[in-house]
């Protein structure tokens, strides 16, 4: 974000005066959302940023068995010197969809890339995972989805360029050519984009196109500087928590000190003291909860506001969780009966020549984005406008409807570049945006017509909720001397994430969620009984960057690596030995790691010891070959060695720095503190400096490999971080003699 020198109410005042010394003069430019605004006026767009799906320009709407996604109306549009803005479907927080999405357009439309732009979308339909028929970005389902649908736009939008460069100059499409954002016809005539754009707009959107040959691609699979680079590292990349509209305030909510409490007393008194609080408002919260809403002139008289209320709670109709009481409860259901995932025979287990059991534990674990939650909700006479960074902007459109009491076309979402998020803007309740509507309302219906942010603080968010649930797993494996395992009965205990939402239907069965046991089993194949309980608790749960897989492939990958020890196997030798030729993208991921690294052929300094796991999630398989010690007593992590199987690397440079961050995301989950806790109903952390995250000096050098290859990308925001903990553990283990039971990890 950009400071201002002018002074503001959004910040205490000492902190207002060293940021208005240390802003340099030059600092006072045009941001860049009003310069695209104005440069855009001169532009002729294949599409005017519809607000509905099927607004389309008279001629284009000519394609009648395309859909919304298919058509370049509300994708591309190219100014008169050339320009091409592409709109992407998806929010960028982080992951570089803002520049690999223009990149697949750009590649068919032959587009000059140093003229590409990008921006975000909106709620509008024609912005929805065109495989899952909803507007999503999770799963990492970005490239892999939208891979084939962006590359038609680009071929459609090319087509119809060269056949309006064919008809002004009389002659056949065949006969052209296009090159860099140019149409070139015989005898080395040229038009550029920009000046057949008006003219192309008009024509029918062809619904069958020609795609590009790979061998021919000269953009995609070649490393890319991402589109944000400049502006985030100067500082100047607006985000969702940057809006400023005219007139707006700010919100802040006091939240009660645990979930779904109601108020029992409110002293505002103070509150309303406080010079620029405009409004002291009682508004409803998630899940029967209810807080208390300060709108102010800006963030720090609001925040001050807060703080000055003097609210008592009434937690008597609420469960008040416990960490220890509930890894007792936990325990307690491991030896009871529940659904089962896989189902093989256990009578192997009692004559098993070795035997191993393991009991594992995984806390709750917050998302803690630098950027916190925020929503900014503008309402009219005939509808509102919300600016957020959603990750479920049609969802969160239409629980902003009801929470405003509109209808769902009367709401427009505008999509913000988001500072972060690993599924915390991603909620099937809309909780943080349904808020912000309630304060919205609330605030107009006491006579404040002004747009208004709602804002978490660092501290809301950390106790706020919606976390990686916490797992207890328990496995007891039956294996002979060549370590073949026999038998393998194991139990899950943890909360479910997708009970009680609009995804049970597809991904509860026979009782189980389905992301609690992604990950287990595969690629080995093992006999295995599985038995998973799902216990109801009054702590909000939701994904946390590649979901299930944060805890089972801990498990999988440190147990197969015990088996490995026990039997004085090499660990990579067995894992091969396992996974045979039935997974040929494990095999060739793991074993680009293993050449790469140097495994097996360097000798290590003294006092480290390398460390392997494999785990496939998302349809991509990351391994990790690391290098670790023991320094006084405390695990260090000094080199990590990536082996990918992605298919098509669409940039490099993306996957590249996917798996640094989420390889870095792992190493948190490891680190001392590394977890929520609660303590009679509360949530006992509440800033980084109780919740653990790694900081600069925790950074181990990184090299990541990726395997070629030519079929249809799979997904990269989330794989790079499940093997990491595992990988870490492993070495860990062999410098200590102790298997790793738990996260963080315990030496």
């Amino acid at each position: 974000m950009l400071f201002n020198p002018t002074p503001t109410p959004e910040l205490p005042r000492a902190l207002q005066h060293l940021l208005d010394r240390e802003t340099p003069a030059e600092a006072a430019v045009l941001p860049r959302r009003q310069f695209l605004k104005l440069a855009g006026a001169g532009a002729f767009a294949l599409g005017a940023w519809p607000l509905a799906a099927d607004a389309q320009a008279p001629a284009a709407a000519a394609a009648a068995g395309l859909k919304p996604f298919q058509q370049p109306a509300a994708f591309v549009e190219i100014a008169r010197d050339g320009t091409v803005t592409v709109a992407i479907n998806r929010l960028d927080f982080g992951q570089g969809v803002q520049t690999a999405l223009p990149l697949i357009l750009a590649e068919e439309l032959d587009a000059d890339w140093s003229r590409v732009r990008s921006r975000h979308g909106s709620n509008d339909m024609a912005y929805a995972d065109p495989l899952f028929g909803m507007h999503l970005t999770g799963g990492s389902t970005a490239i892999k989805h939208s891979f084939t649908q962006y590359r038609e736009l680009g071929a459609r939008t090319r087509a119809m360029l060269v056949a309006a460069a064919a008809q002004r100059w009389q002659l056949e499409p065949a006969a052209l050519r296009t090159e860099a954002g140019t149409v070139i016809g015989p005898g080395g005539r040229r038009l550029g984009y920009g000046e057949l754009a008006e003219a192309a707009m008009a024509l029918p959107v062809p619904e069958t196109v020609v795609l590009k040959d790979p061998k021919a691609f000269r953009l995609i699979g070649r490393p890319t500087t991402r589109l944000d680079q400049r502006a985030k590292s100067s500082g100047r990349q607006d985000f969702g928590i940057d809006v400023r509209r005219p007139g707006q305030l700010t919100a802040v909510i006091a939240r009660p000190p645990v979930f779904g409490a109601k108020l029992a007393s409110l002293d505002d008194s103070g509150a309303r003291a406080v010079r620029g609080v405009k409004a002291v408002l009682r508004v409803p919260l998630d899940r029967g909860a209810e807080g208390v809403a300060v709108i102010a002139d800006g963030y720090w008289p609001a925040r001050q506001g807060a703080n000055a209320l003097k609210a008592q709670w009434d937690t008597a109709g609420v469960e008040r969780v416990d960490s220890a009481r509930q890894l007792a409860q936990y325990r307690a259901l491991l030896d009871q009966p529940g659904p089962r995932h896989f189902d093989a025979d256990m009578a192997p287990l009692a004559g098993a020549p070795k035997t191993l059991e393991a009991e594992f534990q995984f806390p709750y674990l917050a998302h803690a984005p630098m950027e916190p939650l925020n929503c900014t909700v503008e309402l009219r006479s005939d509808g509102a406008t919300l600016w957020v960074g959603s990750q479920m902007p049609g969802l969160d459109g239409q629980a902003a409807a009801g929470a405003l009491g509109l209808k769902p076309e009367q709401v427009r979402v505008n999509v913000q570049m988001a500072g972060g998020g690993f599924g915390r803007r991603a909620i099937p309740s809309s909780e943080y945006v349904v808020e912000a509507c309630r304060v919205a309302r609330a605030a107009r219906e006491a006579g404040l017509a002004a747009p208004i942010r709602t804002l978490w603080s660092r501290e809301d968010d950390i106790r706020g909720g919606y976390y990686r649930p916490m797992h207890l797993h328990r496995a007891r494996i039956g294996f002979d001397e060549r370590g073949r395992v026999l038998a393998w009965d194991h139990v899950i205990v943890g909360q479910s994430i997708i009970g009680g939402t609009f995804f049970e239907g597809m991904m509860v069965k026979n009782g189980i969620d389905a992301t609690a046991v992604e990950g287990m089993r595969a690629p080995y194949p093992l006999p295995m009984r599985l038995t998973v309980h799902h216990p109801k608790v009054n702590v909000p749960v939701l994904w946390w960057r590649s979901v299930g897989s944060t805890h089972t492939a801990f498990v999988m990958e440190t147990l197969v690596d015990e088996i490995a020890r026990a039997t004085n196997q090499d660990p990579v030798a067995y894992r091969l030995a396992l996974i045979g030729s039935e997974h040929p993208r494990h095999r060739a991921a793991l074993q680009l790691a293993v050449d790469k690294s140097g495994y097996g052929r360097r000798t290590l300094p003294a006092g480290r010891a390398w460390g392997v796991a494999v785990h496939e999630s998302f349809d991509s398989v990351v391994a990790y070959v690391v290098e670790a010690s023991l320094a006084d007593g405390k695990p260090v992590l000094h080199r990590v060695t990536a082996g990918v199987h992605c298919n098509l690397v669409v940039n490099p440079r993306t996957v590249e720095t996917q798996v640094q961050g989420a390889a870095l995301m792992g190493l948190a989950t490891c680190l001392p503190g590394a977890a929520i806790t609660l303590k009679d109903g509360v949530v006992e952390q509440s800033n980084f400096g109780d919740y653990a995250l790694p900081r600069i000096t925790d950074m181990p050098e990184i090299a990541v490999h990726t395997v070629p290859s030519a079929d249809p990308p799979t997904g990269m925001g989330e794989p790079g971080l499940p093997p990491l903990a595992p990988a870490f553990a492993n070495a860990i283990a062999r410098l200590s003699g102790k298997p790793q039971r738990q996260l963080p990890l315990a030496v």
